[in-house]
């Protein structure tokens, strides 16, 4: 019986209550002006159901009156462009409407039945109630809960139904529901993205810096100290520079266009030699008019490659390709492995270079060549 009997302390009975209220004050007038024809106010409605903004107004008044107590329920949040949407918004007009109209008509006239027959229990005459021969007065006591039970019933009922209704019809439709999911699929990738730009960047400066600082510590001379501090404070200034740039691009107020590309390439190898690598590289064809992504692209991946072979093998040669003809870009890195270290392995920087490589339609194969060294080979097609 209390189950029963919850809803009536609940505040969102009475908002849906008001809900359902609302869509009769322009009835009310109507039929006051012309009560012969009411079906005309559900006539408008369809031209008005049939305007885009219209789910909007509709979903907000759901939010506040049907659904107060949840943070976020699953209504559209964008007008209805469809004309499938907008045959939606129209029909939830309708129901709406007549709906409320049953239950204000409930409203007013049930507890008015129900007084009357409480008065004729006591033996008093009512307009409302017509006289009915043949039962005492006492019977019409035994009916005065029945108007208030079916009131309860529309009130409570109506609301939960007018709530199931609003959910399907001004719920996102299915095409919407797609939209958000590919909306969604590119916020993460793009997230993903900004985390490997992240990773690369400051990865390669802190992975030069403690080579730097390791061999200033090592070969205690003033002189090579100051060579290596003078280097980890380029690449610190370069590591920044680059942060500010993909800050700017998840900030949307720097184009991707202003990452760097591989005609900053020669930045990276001076950066690798001033480590104590030897780099060797070659570079066959014109790097600028290489595509932007594949460009931008190509520097992250070389710079991942050289940031591997400082921070597993040291400052050990390395032979550097970079080459475009027959509509790919070919970049290989290759590096001996010092005895009693590990290879790279699978780690992050790899499992990146691979999927930069995949991003653009590409491959990359990395790992040892068979004549104990290590090499990166990727290719980016160019078109």
């Amino acid at each position: 019986m209390v189950r029963l009997l919850r809803p009536l302390v609940r505040g969102r009975t009475y908002t849906r209550l008001l809900h359902m209220w609302v869509p009769m004050a322009g009835v009310s007038v109507w039929l006051w002006i012309q009560p012969a024809l009411p079906w005309v106010p559900l006539l408008v409605l369809v031209p008005l159901g049939l305007l885009p903004r219209v789910r909007e107004a509709e979903v907000m008044q759901a939010r506040l009156l049907l659904t107060p107590d949840e943070a976020d329920p699953d209504f559209a949040t964008r007008p209805a462009t469809a004309w499938r949407d907008r045959w939606r918004i129209v029909l939830w007009l309708e129901f709406r409407t007549l709906l409320g109209g049953v239950v204000a008509y409930a409203t007013v006239w049930l507890p008015i039945i129900a007084y009357a027959l409480a008065a004729r229990t006591v033996g008093h005459e009512t307009e409302d109630l017509p006289q009915v021969a043949g039962p005492p007065d006492w019977v019409f006591g035994l009916l005065v809960p029945l108007p208030l039970v079916v009131l309860y019933a529309l009130v409570a009922g109506g609301g939960a139904v007018l709530t199931a209704v609003a959910r399907r019809l001004l719920g996102p439709s299915i095409a919407e529901r797609l939209a958000a999911v590919e909306e969604r699929t590119e916020q993460l990738l793009e997230r993903t993205r900004i985390a490997r730009e992240l990773h690369d960047s400051i990865g390669h400066a802190l992975t030069v810096a403690v080579v730097q600082a390791g061999a200033a510590r090592a070969a205690k001379s003033p002189e090579f100290t100051e060579r290596a501090l003078a280097a980890i404070e380029e690449t610190g200034r370069a590591a920044l520079e680059d942060l500010e740039r993909v800050l700017g691009v998840l900030r949307e107020s720097e184009p991707a266009s202003a990452r760097p590309t591989l005609t900053d390439a020669d930045r990276l190898l001076e950066s690798a030699r001033a480590s104590g690598a030897t780099v060797d590289a070659e570079v066959t064809g014109p790097l600028e008019t290489l595509p932007g992504p594949v460009s931008r692209e190509g520097y992250r991946i070389l710079q991942e490659a050289l940031t591997n072979v400082l921070r597993h093998a040291g400052a050990v040669p390395a032979r550097v390709r970079v080459a475009t003809g027959d509509g790919l870009l070919t970049l290989e890195v290759r590096n001996p492995l010092p005895d009693g270290r590990p290879a790279p392995g699978r780690g992050s920087g790899l499992r990146g270079i691979r999927e930069r490589a995949a991003l653009l339609g590409g491959r990359a194969h990395t790992g040892p060549d068979g004549d104990g060294c290590w090499q990166v080979q990727v290719e980016l097609p160019l078109g």
